[in-house]
């Protein structure tokens, strides 16, 4: 007996099995590209609202005068946050052994990596210098922290020479001397920190992983001496934007103290 149909007899009746298996799969793609799109709104989240509407703040190649300090910053850029940085800032912390005037300085410069605090810190500790001359855009806000408490360990001062640039993390591994001072012609900036890298957080999560990077960073500057009215402006700085510090405000908040 063939199983042939006969040339213009009626269509088979329709596999339910299979027919079931694709409209499974077409569900299970279906929420695979609706879990993908729910995780790029979450990672974009942050930062969407700066891609609508970019900072229209000057470039951080313009001069600052009080009441005038804000400046526009690429946060996801920390090498290059803007044309007032060196273009040949490194990508992450380097270091160079020097003398200045007989006493033993370390010159640490770039952009802050995970990884550099304590990669940094060992250096610092083992080398023991007078005063560690700074020069960075910022970056990692954990390792700034964790740099920051090794230069108060190590008994070192801190410094920002003519031309050098303190901004975002950067000040809180500033912070860690003993007696900091700044050269007129430099520039220490702060503004508005993310923590953490992950993006799957639920939102009460991500709120609590901020609250608790916040916190550290307000136990850091208590504890060395820094007045924690400096967090004002920086909370206030969107990450998009840098609040460039006047001379007189880091001698009234005590980041300076020379």
């Amino acid at each position: 007996m063939s199983d042939a149909r006969p040339a213009g007899g009626p269509p088979p009746p329709p596999d339910r099995q299979a027919f079931g298996a694709r409209r499974t799969l077409r569900w299970l793609l279906s929420l695979q590209l609706a879990l993908a799109l729910v995780l790029v709104l979450l990672d974009l989240g942050p930062t969407l609202p700066q891609l609508l509407r970019p900072s229209q703040a000057p470039e951080l190649d313009r001069p600052v005068s009080p009441g005038d300090q804000t400046r526009r910053y690429r946060p996801r850029r920390p090498a290059q946050p803007g044309p007032g940085v060196d273009p040949d800032m490194p990508r992450r912390l380097v270091t160079v052994a020097d003398t200045v005037d007989g006493a033993r300085v370390l010159r640490v410069r770039g952009a802050i990596e995970p990884g550099d605090g304590a990669r940094v810190a060992e250096e610092v500790i083992a080398r023991a210098p007078a005063r560690v001359l700074l020069d960075s855009p910022g970056g990692s806000v954990f390792d700034a922290l964790e740099l920051g408490r090794a230069i108060r360990e190590a008994g070192a001062d801190t410094a920002l020479e003519a031309g050098a640039v303190c901004l975002s993390a950067c000040p809180y591994v500033f912070a860690g001397g003993v007696s900091r001072g700044v050269d007129e012609d430099a520039r220490m900036g702060v503004h508005q920190h993310s923590f953490g890298e992950s993006s799957v957080l639920p939102a009460f999560l991500a709120v609590e992983d901020v609250q608790r990077g916040q916190a550290e960073v307000l136990v850091h500057l208590a504890r060395m001496g820094i007045d924690l009215r400096v967090m004002g402006p920086a909370m206030a700085t969107p990450a998009d934007e840098i609040y460039i510090l006047t001379p007189a405000e880091m001698a009234e908040w005590d980041v300076v103290t020379e």
